[in-house]
């Protein structure tokens, strides 16, 4: 008989990937598409992070729920996540809300968003639940979380990240004991509770978590019957559990994947446009936080297709040229000039024009003579020619979405203001 102890955990559970979300802090760039939908790094999408995370874990069944305009995430989800095949046990189930449960009732929060689907995760006969958030960046080995919970006999154990403990303030946070069994659960406290041992230092939630997936299919009936109920995982499943039952912290950086450049443990919230756009532009680095070259631990997305990128024309002035930038399948660099910008597939960028800490999402046309600096442009943009953004804060903030650190972000509706 085989040794149930020394066989993954993983290949006994399932993924369940939250991402319904709108993320309405990227402003324009979620009009038309969920958060998790995206577009990041080039090629790929939030969404693609945790669940590649998932794949390279030995996770082989796993579910998405979607909600908010979800047709641009489930065509990404159908056309580069179908490989997974039921004669190997495998499953991937995109689940929109559907009124499953009711005809009035959408998904009312997260923990209602798995509620709905029981009667589809059942038959996949999991023995553990990874619940994630769809979208964050970042690189983590589930398998090392999984053989946690399952060592401490946990009820439910919590993704956490050890931030600066004042910088926890917008973040549920844990507050652990010695052994990070989480003896409270605070949402977004004005003076977060300090780690045992390292008092100027919070555990802050992730938003995953992983439970026996009997406790959890138990634990969201009864919330489904409490009138009271939000129907959220950090506002009311995991308080409840740890007032009565064994809630344990899982610290990010003991399962955090790093390739051998990668000092630091990676973990990213773009859910602002100062957010995405650096955590972006940062990829330009010469040697990145991030790395997305590391082939031990791929991120899986849909790959169009496309022929090369491709520079053309050597004189002076203008010069098909990019420096410490990422270019994309299907790019034209036409006698323009590229600096820590990344080009997302089948952009355009023509003559005399200048783009510098740029974010240009696929198919954005750059017309002759425009200079943009620390821009991010959706997708199919066209810019006009001789368009100027990034050089006088008033005009841009006039014309287009500005931060307060300077960042402008260019829709379509936006340039055909212009006139």
């Amino acid at each position: 008989m085989i040794d149930k102890r020394v066989q993954p955990l993983a290949r006994d559970a399932m993924a369940y990937v939250l991402a319904g979300g709108r993320g309405s802090r990227l402003k324009e760039l979620t009009d038309r598409r969920a958060k998790p939908a995206v577009y990041f790094g080039g090629k790929t999408r939030i969404i693609d992070f945790a669940l590649s995370n998932a794949l390279n874990s030995g996770i082989r069944r796993i579910g998405v729920a979607t909600q908010y305009k979800a047709h641009s995430l489930i065509r990404h989800l159908q056309r580069g996540w179908d490989f997974f095949r039921p004669e190997r046990n495998e499953s991937f189930d995109i689940l929109p809300a559907s009124q499953r449960v009711s005809e009035t009732q959408w998904y009312e929060g997260t923990a209602d968003a798995v509620y709905q689907n029981i009667d589809i995760i059942e038959p996949h006969n999991p023995e553990y639940m990874v619940i994630l958030a769809g979208d964050h960046i970042y690189k983590m080995d589930y398998e090392l979380m999984l053989r946690q919970h399952v060592d401490s006999g946990a009820d439910v154990t919590i993704g956490c990240l050890e931030v600066p403990r004042m910088e926890a303030t917008g973040f549920g946070v844990m507050h652990v004991d010695n052994k990070d069994v989480i003896i409270d659960f605070i949402e977004k406290p004005a003076d977060p509770p300090g780690i045992p041992g390292n008092e100027d230092m919070a555990l802050a939630s992730m938003g995953i978590y992983v439970f026996h997936t009997k406790f959890l299919i138990d634990l969201l009936k009864r919330d489904a019957n409490d009138p009271n109920s939000s129907r959220d995982f950090g506002k009311d499943l995991i308080p409840y559990i740890v007032k009565n039952g064994k809630a344990v912290a899982h610290r990010f950086a003991e399962s955090c994947v790093r390739a051998e450049l990668e000092k630091q443990a990676y973990w990213r919230d773009v859910g602002t446009v100062d957010a995405y756009w650096q955590a972006n532009i940062d990829l330009t680095d010469v040697v990145p936080e991030l790395d997305l070259y590391d082939s031990n631990w791929p991120i899986w997305t849909y790959s169009e297709i496309t022929p090369p990128a491709k520079f053309v024309h050597d004189m002076e002035g203008r010069r098909g040229s990019a420096v410490s930038s990422l270019i994309s399948g299907n790019c034209i660099v036409s006698g323009a000039s590229i600096n820590r910008t990344l080009l997302f597939t089948g952009c355009r960028v023509n003559s005399y024009s200048q783009l510098d800490h740029a974010v240009a999402l696929p198919e954005v046309i750059v017309n002759r003579g425009a200079r943009l600096k620390n821009v991010v442009i959706d997708r199919g943009v066209n810019i006009p020619a001789g368009l100027v953004v990034g050089e006088d804060p008033e005009s841009d903030a006039k014309r287009f979405r500005r931060t307060e650190s300077g960042i402008c972000l260019i829709t379509q509706a936006m340039v055909d203001k212009l006139g």
